[in-house]
């Protein structure tokens, strides 16, 4: 017998288009809609609708990927033979071309680590590794601020999950104190420099914790710290000098690089396991050569930015201090510098404002950031002069 109450396909789909158009409405009612902004670049800059506007949203935070003598150069080294745009196939099955070696041998001897893994990108890289590492053994204990790609890897995971208060590590100590003899293995999970407030781990601490407890693991993303920070740009890890002391150390080639993909430095043991259960590893299609070539040429030439990375830190460190004068709290020690808002109306109203003085500057609103902590992200480069961050502060300051 037909049961009356079962909707028709036709009904199920309207009430599902209905649902989506109610929820679009809903995001844009309270200024949180998104929509893809149609841009032009040039260089340094943004054109939107026409106007040239100063990038200040972006990720390359070297100025690599608008350094157009750099482009010159690498194409110098190419030729019909060794331009290669695909992979065509994942590297367990024909797609492990010799560039893939000689990148991740680059990485190992640059890290003095035993091994290293290339990845197609970060969010790759975050919800494959603790997935594949993961049991119902293990416990993580994740910074509340980490990234919604290690948000996604330990929902993934299947593991039990603990987030601790920001930088909070006197909660954390507590925590393994609580927990280590529980589980087989506890995994911390942190960023190294955090997308949103642009403030920073203390690894030093983390690396004294972890080594109390034989059966505890760290994890630190350094997205946001590779290329710059460290004397060799190699990120934070490099910086307070634990590299060794760090379990799975990732980082991404596509912000300060200003390449694409993701990689892990760890003991051959972890790579080796990584091959072989890492499911946004296997089954995947490899990233071009080209691009891994392109990650090599510029990673050979890391160590030499210094003066790139001393111009940025010299720029943000003048922002930072600009933001905490008019009042805002700033908890920024990095390149990437929050100017709160509140409301998500009040940071579209602030971009706006900006982006007619020539910064294209954009909001971050909920979810990407708590409710009530809209803001401006500025995202600093070393491409930026330091009149233009003048010009910035001005505007901000009389505004």
């Amino acid at each position: 017998m037909t049961n009356l109450h079962t909707p028709t396909p036709q009904q199920t789909e309207e009430n599902l288009e209905e649902r989506l158009r109610s929820q679009l409405a809903s995001l844009n009612d309270h200024s949180n809609l998104r929509q893809l902004p149609s841009i032009l670049h040039e260089e340094r800059d943004i054109i939107v609708n026409g106007q040239r506007m100063l990038n200040l949203s972006s990720n390359d935070y070297l100025g690599l990927a608008s350094d157009i003598e750099l482009h010159r150069e690498f194409l110098d080294t190419l030729t019909p033979e060794t331009f290669l745009p695909s992979s065509s196939s994942s590297r367990l099955l024909t797609g492990n071309f010799t560039v893939y070696d000689r990148l991740e041998q680059q990485l190992a001897e640059a890290f003095g680590t035993e091994a290293a893994l290339v990845f197609n990108s970060g969010y790759h890289a975050n919800t494959g590794i603790l997935p594949a590492i993961c049991d119902a053994r293990t416990l993580i204990l994740a910074d509340k601020l980490v990234h919604a790609s290690l948000i996604d890897g330990i929902r993934l995971s299947g593991a039990k999950c603990i987030r601790f208060r920001h930088n909070e590590y006197c909660q954390l100590e507590r925590l393994v104190e609580e927990q280590h003899s529980n589980w087989n293995s506890i995994i911390i999970v942190t960023e190294s420099i955090f997308s949103m407030d642009g403030d920073a781990a203390d690894l030093e601490e983390l690396v004294h914790l972890k080594k109390r407890f034989p059966n505890v693991y760290l994890y630190v993303d350094e997205a946001h710290a590779f290329g710059i920070r460290g004397d060799n740009g190699l990120g934070c890890a490099e910086e307070q000098g634990c590299i060794p002391d760090i379990d799975f150390l990732v980082g991404t080639f596509g912000k300060s690089l200003a390449s694409t993909g993701a990689y892990i430095v760890c003991k051959q043991v972890i790579r080796d396991y990584l091959i072989n259960k890492m499911r946004t590893f296997i089954f995947t299609t490899a990233l071009p050569p080209v691009n891994i070539q392109w990650t090599s040429f510029l990673l050979q030439r890391l160590p030499d930015f210094r003066s790139k990375r001393d111009t940025l830190k010299q720029t943000s460190q003048l922002l930072r201090e600009a933001l905490k004068q008019k009042g805002y709290d700033c908890p920024s020690v990095s390149h990437i510098v929050p100017m709160v808002t509140g409301t998500s109306s009040a940071s579209l109203l602030k971009a706006e404002e900006l982006q007619r003085k020539g910064f294209y500057v954009l909001p971050v609103r909920p979810p990407t950031v708590p409710e009530g902590t809209s803001r401006i992200r500025f995202s600093l480069t070393a491409a930026i002069r330091m009149e233009e961050i003048s010009a910035l502060i001005n505007s901000v300051i009389i505004s």
